[in-house]
């Protein structure tokens, strides 16, 4: 097996793990709360004691803890989440029905981010020292410091409430998402393969502020990694070879700089799409988003055990895959990360 296989299966080899010690560590942080999910779940106190006994028995609550857990394990390794005490439905059904929810915002948070963070990381570097570069480096900081809610709260006030331009909240308008019948659950998907222009503008009107948000408030931190990473490279051997060489100032700035400065910046890009695709709690509560995050958010708040012990290990295992893809990249763009 060459260097990358070998760097692969040790990544592969350590993350079941990783996923383990944080399941059980969920698993047994929720039983020590405060609260009793079995009154969570019917909806107040005054419940006889014999059908609080029953939902434990019936939940398996009435079982020693240790017994709980290796069951728990048991299921998960089967593929078995649970059912959510608070929708009704397996566990795993309500995170696949809302995963793509989450992916969607994630990819076009992400692009945004990209876009705007390297675009000012970039130039700031090629600028250094000059009024533009303290310009960008303020707005990258301002920016990453924005709280989101804060950001999301203003923009729904102007665009949606002022203007009344883009819709407050939602992934489509009501109007539309009654008829609509999703192929692939990622609407601007399914409105290209539908060929539908009027759905995917309400698609993308509806991602436009909560995608901004996360985009904006990330491109801070990009483009921070990205002005210091070019700044590392932009006065190296053989980027002052290159110029000597007669080649262009953007040739030679985009072509050799940029290139090798991308190393740090794409395991950057790639934790920070990990946490995006994670979900994003605040963005997601603050445009009522119906994805992973916010579901967590309302399990916790019904102290619905299985939902968020299922959540937490969907979420640990994509950040596990992005954080492997990342690597694999990492390995391809620096050979010496291999041995």
């Amino acid at each position: 097996m060459g260097g990358v296989g070998k760097y692969i299966a040790t990544r592969l080899a350590v993350t079941p793990p990783m996923i383990l010690i944080l399941l059980t560590f969920v698993f047994f942080a929720l039983r020590v709360m405060p609260g009793d999910p079995v009154l969570a779940m019917l909806g107040g106190h005054n419940i006889p004691p014999e059908r609080i006994e029953e939902y434990r028995v019936k939940l398996g609550l009435d079982k020693p803890l240790y017994a709980q857990y290796f069951h728990y394990l048991g299921n998960i390794f089967r593929g078995d989440f649970g059912k959510s005490t608070r929708t009704g439905k397996p566990v795993l059904e309500d995170i696949l029905a809302r995963f793509p929810a989450t992916l969607e915002l994630a990819v076009f948070g992400m692009a945004i981010a990209i876009l705007i963070g390297l675009t000012t990381g970039t130039f700031a570097a090629i600028r250094s020292d000059r009024p533009v570069d303290h310009g960008i480096r303020i707005f990258n900081i301002g920016s990453f410091a924005t709280p989101i809610f804060w950001l999301g709260l203003m923009l729904q006030i102007i665009f949606a409430v002022k203007l009344k331009v883009l819709p407050v909240a939602g992934r489509l308008d009501p109007k539309i998402g009654a008829f609509f019948r999703p192929i692939t659950k990622f609407y601007v998907l399914d409105a290209i393969l539908k060929k539908d222009l009027g759905l995917l503008i309400d698609a993308l009107k509806h991602l436009a502020m909560p995608a901004f948000v996360l985009g904006l408030v990330l491109s801070g931190f990009i483009g921070r990694i990205s002005r210091s990473s070019m700044l590392e490279v932009i006065d190296k051997e053989y980027v002052t070879t290159a110029r000597s060489k007669g080649l262009t100032e953007r040739a030679v700035n985009y072509k050799h700089a940029l290139r090798n400065a991308l190393i740090p910046i794409v395991t950057v890009m790639g934790l920070q799409f990990a946490l995006l695709m994670a979900g994003a709690i605040l963005t997601e509560t603050t445009f009522s988003w119906p994805g992973i995050a916010r579901y967590l958010v309302r399990s916790i708040e019904a102290r619905d055990y299985y939902a968020i012990q299922g959540a937490v290990v969907w979420i640990a295992v994509l950040i596990s895959t992005v954080n492997l893809i990342v690597d694999v990249i990492y390995s391809f763009l620096d050979p010496r990360v291999r041995y």
